[in-house]
């Protein structure tokens, strides 16, 4: 019985210990317990598991959920800290954030926003919201980044495919210009493949022309 109101305990300290335990879905938005909470809270679970294992007494066990909540809210916080900090920077930039994983975000970049139809140069008026996303990619540096791009079905596949290449690789390339380190960041085409809205029509169109900046852990 002691051990049942131990972790009982653990578990709620844990939570309280959070900073915060919920934040809105960009795309529903429902609110949804946060990566850290998560983390937190299975690392808590583990670390009460491995005190009661080593037959710890009712401190020793508080002390491993402790220990293991501290651990398993790292990543996740990271990662919740830099979600914020990138929808602060882009507010009203046009550019959607979108958490996509609890450890992972996605910014989308739509057409008419960075390139004009059927080119691959950035246009001026994305500088100023590419900086931005370069700011917040400085101070967490813990992350690799796969940048893709993206066309509607319209003309040659071939056609499609190089010009997705091209959109992808000019946004890399201005990130590595804002002292984003090369290495954490692979451009990459997918043509007209994935398409998000139908191609039926031109709004439809328009919402597949696009770059995406997928944010993840480092392998």
């Amino acid at each position: 019985m002691k051990i049942k109101k131990v972790v009982v305990v653990a578990g709620l300290v844990t939570l309280v210990g959070c900073q915060a335990t919920q934040r809105q879905n960009a795309t529903t938005g429902e609110y949804e317990t946060n990566s850290a909470t998560k983390g937190a809270v299975i690392g808590a679970i583990a670390g009460t598991a491995v005190g009661i294992a080593s037959g710890g007494d009712s401190r020793g066990i508080l002390l491993g959920a402790a220990s293991g909540a501290a651990i398993g809210g790292g990543a996740g916080y990271y990662f919740d800290q830099q979600e914020k900090a990138l929808r602060q920077e882009l507010l009203n930039s046009g550019v959607q954030v979108e958490r996509t994983g609890d450890n992972q975000l996605i910014l989308r970049l739509e057409n008419g926003i960075g390139f004009n139809s059927n080119s691959y140069a950035l246009n001026n008026s994305i500088n100023s919201t590419l900086k931005g996303v370069a700011r917040v990619l400085v101070e967490y540096p813990d992350t690799s980044l796969v940048i893709d791009g993206f066309t509607d079905s319209s003309g040659n596949a071939q056609y499609n495919q190089e010009l997705s290449e091209k959109r992808a690789e000019q946004v890399r390339s201005f990130l590595v210009s804002q002292n984003v380190a090369a290495g954490r960041a692979v451009a990459r085409g997918n043509g007209e493949r994935f398409p998000i809205c139908s191609n039926s029509t031109s709004e439809g169109r328009k919402c597949n022309r696009r770059v995406e900046i997928k944010i993840m852990p480092l392998s």
